[in-house]
């Protein structure tokens, strides 16, 4: 494949409360953020960034753009996110192939994805 593109790298929400934000988070990952400054906190997901910056200007959110996070139960991780706070965006839904999708909105409204794909692989 001839592209410039390398593939996604960061994902980052932005949030009103950093501190807390970041509680929830670990929380929910399960692990805490290898980069902690008060202008960015960044997780390392899998091999991805997950990044945490502050809300300052009280920005829109955009429901146009979804990242979803890969996982394995994804009836069970949408449970911890609700469970956690988090609101429905978008129940799990198959989508063909055995491919399931869902999202939430966050307690600072972004929405975050969630898909269970088997037929997925990290460079392909």
């Amino acid at each position: 494949m001839n592209t410039p593109f390398l593939g996604l790298r960061t994902t980052i929400y932005k949030v009103s409360d950093l501190e807390k934000a970041k509680e929830w988070y670990s929380q929910i990952l399960g692990i805490k953020p290898y980069f902690d400054q008060p202008f960015y906190v960044g997780y390392n997901v899998g091999g991805y960034e997950l990044g945490l910056q502050p809300d300052e200007k009280n920005e829109a959110k955009a429901d146009g753009v979804i990242t979803y996070w890969g996982v394995e139960d994804i009836e069970a991780t949408f449970k911890t996110l609700l469970d956690n706070g988090a609101t429905s965006y978008e129940n799990p839904t198959e989508v063909g192939d055995g491919i399931v999708v869902a999202a939430v909105k966050d307690l600072w409204d972004n929405v975050v994805g969630i898909i269970y794909n088997p037929h997925f692989s990290v460079g392909t």
